[in-house]
């Protein structure tokens, strides 16, 4: 039997893949999770075999979630989300999780997906597949900067100021500052705005997509 615990912070989706996943003979449903946080705390609770992952949820957002998981524990992450944009997809895949489908797939390609990641197979949503293809193919204009690094980046981008940055990211201003430097020297930009807009350039940064 295949245990699964699924991370969706919207009630209908949870309780219609919770329905998916109970009509199947051979996977079972051992909790669920409204956050990345809860996820994480589940999962370090319940070692499942397969986590179903969201992306976009409050307090943390899946590809922390996916991190902070796999450090944990041997499990299986599959993402399961509603977004095809490249950063995601290959966000997701550096942190570890196992395959990528998105919430257009038909019910028996999540099922299958499921049992794919718990072969430790990954199962790849065709858009994703096409993604992962042409990065490897492509140098990654963000090579110089850490994850957090390009953490900070995303939140720029999103045009919060240094404050809430730290906020969402537990991390203090004086940090921030840092970071922000760095991220300066390394795009070789003098400010905020010159960072936003080479990272709409490159097609980086949430705002991009």
């Amino acid at each position: 039997m295949i245990r699964v615990l699924l991370a969706d912070d919207h009630g209908v989706i949870r309780d219609g893949l919770g329905r998916l996943i109970g009509g199947l003979e051979d996977v079972e449903l051992v909790g669920t999770a409204a956050d990345g946080a809860e996820a994480v705390e589940l999962a370090k609770r319940l070692t499942p075999d397969v986590v179903l992952m969201d992306l976009d949820m409050p307090r943390v957002d899946g590809i922390e979630a996916t991190r902070q998981i796999l450090a944990a524990l041997q499990t299986n992450v599959l993402v399961l989300t509603a977004f095809s944009d490249r950063q995601r997809i290959l966000g997701a895949l550096e942190a570890g999780a196992c395959g990528y489908l998105l919430k257009d797939a038909a019910s028996e390609d999540v099922a299958e997906g499921i049992r794919a990641a718990a072969r430790g197979e990954s199962p790849l949503d065709p858009r994703a597949a096409r993604t992962v293809l042409s990065a490897r193919s492509e140098p990654d204009p963000l090579a110089g900067l850490s994850q957090r690094e390009r953490e900070v980046l995303d939140a720029l981008v999103e045009g919060l100021p240094n404050k809430l940055i730290a906020r969402r990211l537990e991390i203090s201003e004086k940090t921030v500052k840092s970071h922000l430097t760095r991220i300066f020297r390394v795009l070789d930009v003098t400010d905020r705005t010159q960072a936003a807009l080479w990272a709409e350039r490159h097609g980086v940064g949430r705002k991009s997509h």
